[in-house]
């Protein structure tokens, strides 16, 4: 009997998750924009916010649902996993609850330290931006500034690196949070590990390389995601084995520790000299690292929701032994004026032509772009985003450079992500940071 799976969400994560899905299952999808890579892989669609819990469970119900997997935090905060579950649809997501674990960043680090979770950094929580901004001012050394909620991945600010202390105080007064975490500054290099959990089950996903700044050589402000790149293989270019298995540890002393979590946990890693450190756990996919992962893997994602919604032990996935690439096209002024509501053209035949240059593959993805009868518009985030899959990350880079000859007027891209010379640059900093 065909599965009936409902995604929620409209961005590239929640493309990459369909495309993922739609071989295995008649695929449905609710989200407050109009998706045209999901819509074309979708049984149906529906547009809806995705935090209206109602709408959600209607619309589950009107298709008849077996299945549900949430995209965006958003949604997760909102309960909509709590809803669905409730109405009888199993959903690959955490509770409200559960989801805490990145909705929550105070409620994060000191769950971690009761659990004694590996890689815990040290940290301080305040429930006053008069006493955060006051405690970053006199603090010696450098820190990084956290609002406990979601901010979209834009809310850090690091001292000694984004801003000076004082800035970082001046943030804190002049923002709209009263909760904060602020603590140590991380030196080394990011990177992300996704598992698939249920039950305190747990299985791995490739290691992938994302890039927050806006501008090339990692400067501007933070976004959603530049782009991101996995190697041919589990770890990065610039970890051990040994070192990727110590995040898996890290991972696994989290899912020991929440033992009716169900979706992906996503950590997010700082390589230090010391080891891997927890930068934030995230509840969902993350975005773009789902595009890096998922197209690689050749376990069917309808085999692992499945496996979750009957109590079985989740499938070991299996991931091609290839490399990828992700390249985000953004509006121009994204992400501190991003301008949204502008027409925009994507030459999908320049995605297919770059494959066929190089002896790869290469994907589009469409992200937060709003299909109208009358042509296809901006939004004020991401706009789209092309991964290049090959045997090695120089041809995976190649083929994403080319694809993005795709975006028109209006849109702007970070060139450097995947690159060799960024890449060697990775490398180089981890061996002075051992050294």
């Amino acid at each position: 009997m065909s599965e009936t799976v409902l995604v929620i969400g409209g961005g590239g994560r929640e493309h990459a998750i369909t495309r993922a899905l739609a071989p295995d299952a008649e695929v449905y999808a609710l989200a407050s924009n109009r998706n045209p890579g999901i819509a074309s892989l979708a049984a149906g669609t529906e547009t809806a916010d995705e935090t209206d819990t109602e709408a959600v469970v209607a619309y589950a119900e009107t298709v008849g649902a077996d299945a549900a997997v949430i995209g965006p935090e958003s949604a997760l905060a909102a309960g909509v996993a709590d809803a669905l579950n409730d109405a009888g649809v199993f959903t690959f997501g955490p509770t409200a609850e559960a989801a805490r674990i990145e909705t929550d960043k105070a409620y994060q680090r000191e769950f971690m330290a009761e659990h004694e979770i590996p890689g815990t950094p040290e940290f301080e929580t305040f429930d006053d931006a008069e006493a955060a901004a006051a405690y970053v001012e006199g603090v010696e050394g450098d820190v990084a500034v956290k609002p406990t909620g979601l901010t979209g991945g834009k809310g850090v600010r690091v001292t000694g690196d984004q801003v000076s202390h004082a800035e970082a105080a001046e943030y804190v007064r002049g923002s709209d949070h009263d909760q904060w975490v602020i603590e140590e500054r991380l030196v080394g290099e990011e990177f992300t590990v996704q598992a698939f959990v249920n039950d305190g089950e747990m299985r791995l996903t490739p290691a992938v390389q994302d890039h927050k700044r806006a501008y090339e050589g990692d400067e501007g402000p933070n976004t959603g995601g530049m782009g991101s790149y996995s190697d041919a293989g589990a770890a990065l270019p610039f970890m051990t084995p040994q070192e990727y298995y110590s995040a898996a540890d890290v991972l696994e002393a989290t899912v020991d520790a929440l033992p009716e979590y169900t979706g992906v946990l996503y950590g997010q890693f700082m390589l230090t000299a010391e080891g891997p450190k927890v930068v934030e756990f995230n509840a969902r996919f993350g975005d773009p690292e789902a595009m890096n992962v998922l197209p690689v893997m050749e376990t069917p994602l309808l085999d692992i929701v499945t496996a979750a919604r009957e109590g079985e032990p989740l499938p070991e996935p299996a991931f091609a032994n290839r490399a990828t690439v992700c390249k985000y096209a953004v509006p121009a002024g994204y992400p501190t004026d991003p301008n949204s509501g502008s027409e925009i053209a994507v030459d999908e035949s320049t995605v297919a032509a770059a494959a066929d240059a190089h002896g790869g593959d290469a994907l589009l993805f469409y992200a937060s772009v709003d299909d109208r009868e009358d042509g296809l518009f901006t939004t004020t985030s991401r706009s789209f985003a092309v991964v290049g899959v090959a045997d090695d990350i120089p041809t995976a880079e190649a083929i994403a450079a080319d694809a993005l000859e795709a975006a028109g007027e209006g849109l702007r891209v970070r060139e450097d992500v995947g690159t060799e010379a960024l890449v060697q640059s990775r490398i180089d900093h981890m061996a002075s940071i051992r050294d």
